[in-house]
């Protein structure tokens, strides 16, 4: 029987991005990416972030990063790189944009930059400021913006090109162009075919693959026969892969998915989950878990999830 799961982008962007930056950057934000002394290295603040989120009481984030980078003037700078995946249009989100900068701005007194990837399928979703004023005294916030729904006659440029996030965002647009059945399969098997033929080392292509199978999920049925055809086309190129992309890339691409996706439902019906609720999430496999996420629709506390 064939079980629809729903798509979990933001986890696969957040992940790559932590793989990726600099790619990520050079790719949607060269201007970004072209100021940064990326000789002197970068990190991650997400922590900081997310303190800034909840002092902001706006809602759900998922996919937020801010990366502490050097720029080549030699001034120490903040960067936030915003990733918004939705399906439908979000009233909410411009003015979001510009209270995280401003709070961040506040708390650190650096320059910050906001950068917003749309991955929505709403064509005319296409925010890149937020302004407001009155009686002479007005404000006027712009941040530059990637909607990716842009980026679909590129396909041919994306395929050529041999950064890592040009798949991502092919597998993207391809998820949003097939929810699922065999037109999604055969897309997918196509992009894990780019993957092989690329450069990469054995670590870097089961790093991706993993990003590439979580974005573009099949359903039970479909995905055995993606893993069949997997098979038989590395037995074919002699791709000494296919015992850790089953393993790794696969099992654990899938239960990280429901894991993510449990975690978020919890969040928009209970409020934040405890420590203990995360770490009894992400012991448990991907069946325990696709459980739960069915629990908690009839669930009227945390605890009825797990009984």
């Amino acid at each position: 029987m064939t079980h629809e799961h729903p798509d979990d982008f933001d986890s696969p962007w957040k992940e790559a991005l932590e793989q990726a930056l600099p790619e990520f950057l050079a790719l949607f934000f060269p201007e970004a990416h072209a100021g940064i002394d990326w000789r002197r290295g970068y990190r991650f603040r997400d922590k900081e972030l997310q303190q800034v989120v909840r002092d902001a009481e706006l809602g759900r984030r998922y996919a937020d990063k801010l990366a502490e980078v050097y720029t080549l003037d030699g001034k120490e700078t903040w960067v936030l790189v915003h990733i918004e995946i939705q399906g439908q249009a979000d009233p909410g989100f411009a003015e979001r944009m510009y209270v995280y900068h401003y709070r961040l701005f506040d708390r650190y007194r650096r320059d910050v930059v906001s950068l917003a990837v749309l991955t929505d399928a709403q064509g005319a979703f296409r925010p890149n400021g937020y302004q407001r004023g009155r009686w002479g005294c007005s404000l006027r916030f712009r941040f530059p913006t990637v909607k990716l729904l842009d980026w679909r006659d590129r396909t041919a440029a994306l395929e050529a090109d041999r950064n890592p996030f040009a798949l991502v965002a092919l597998a993207q647009l391809q998820a949003m162009a097939h929810r699922g059945g065999p037109a999604r399969k055969r897309v997918k098997l196509r992009l894990i075919r780019f993957l092989y033929a690329r450069d990469y080392t054995r670590e870097q292509i089961l790093a991706w693959f993993r990003v590439l199978d979580w974005i573009l999920r099949l359903p039970e049925d479909l995905d055995r026969e993606f893993r069949e055809e997997l098979v038989a086309f590395e037995e074919e190129a002699q791709m000494p892969y296919v015992t850790s992309v089953e393993r790794i890339g696969i099992q654990k691409g899938r239960q990280q998915g429901e894991a993510a996706i449990l975690l978020r439902q919890i969040a928009l019906k209970f409020g934040p989950p405890s420590e203990e609720v995360h770490a009894r999430i992400e012991a448990a496999d991907a069946d325990t878990l696709l459980d739960w996420s069915a629990r908690i629709l009839t669930a009227e506390r945390v605890d009825d999830i797990f009984r």
